[in-house]
């Protein structure tokens, strides 16, 4: 199935995806996308970002012993159940219906899994005492995505653009932190074009930086290690470039 092709889907999975709800062979699936397709990983990062907020709200509460002692036969039967799986797929012989089936069975155990995103967000709305709806209509648009990786494609830099407020949302995913006399600087990749400066990052793990849509319009951003502070638009990086990924236009 092509999730593209799909957007609301594509959020249903995301959001089960963080939630923890999709499991086995979809949420493998689910990551082996992700892996593949910048638009999938973006809609990933973006819903873990939405959620871990939601938790900022709430005191810690210590969980009964009674929870640890459900997940743990939770996560007993799953792994039965994978061995029975595994059994039973080495004593069937391949043959080009049972592809079919699979081919079937995959697309059920997704849209199972974006339903059970749908009815845990809605239960988690009410157990934190929030309007799940009235937050996602309040909630930053975003136009633009970009997940910004490093040379070994390890996701490093979440970078979302807001029309609304006019601002570029950074939030970093990575473990990469620059020494105290660097700075890291966001340039914009225009075609055929010098790089231009958005902006230079503080330490903070989320930054928020002042934008314009002409500003964004581009098909690709990147981040370069700088001397403290950046260094000007015109002469472009003079450090190395860290992170890059292509900008994203999502529908509103």
């Amino acid at each position: 199935m092509n999730l593209l092709a799909h957007p609301e889907l594509l959020e249903l999975l995301a959001a089960s995806h963080a939630l923890g709800t999709l499991r086995g062979g979809a949420r493998r699936r689910f990551e082996t996308l992700a892996r593949e397709q910048a638009p999938v990983r973006a809609a990933a990062l973006v819903w873990q970002g939405r959620l871990a907020g939601m938790t900022e709200l709430q005191q810690p509460v210590t969980p009964d012993p009674a929870v640890w002692t459900r997940i743990r036969n939770l996560i007993d039967a799953e792994q039965a159940q994978q061995a029975l799986a595994r059994q039973r797929d080495a004593a069937t012989p391949i043959t080009a219906p049972a592809t079919t089936t699979g081919g079937w069975l995959r697309s059920l155990a997704l849209w199972r899994g974006a339903a059970a995103a749908g009815a845990l967000v809605a239960v988690l709305a009410v157990g934190v005492g929030l309007n799940l709806r009235e937050q996602l209509i309040n909630a930053p648009a975003v136009q633009y995505v970009a997940v910004l990786s490093d040379d070994k494609a390890a996701a490093s830099m979440l970078v979302t653009f807001d029309p609304k407020k006019k601002q570029l949302v950074l939030q970093r995913v990575g473990n990469f932190r620059e020494g105290t006399d660097k700075s890291l600087q966001l340039w914009a990749l225009p075609p055929g074009g010098a790089p231009r400066s958005l902006g230079v990052l503080d330490n903070a793990p989320a930054l928020r930086l002042a934008a314009s849509e002409s500003d964004v319009r581009v098909p690709a951003l990147a981040i370069s290690l700088e001397p403290k502070g950046g260094v000007p638009s015109a002469g472009g990086p003079t450090g190395p470039v860290l992170f890059h990924g292509p900008l994203i236009e999502k529908t509103l």
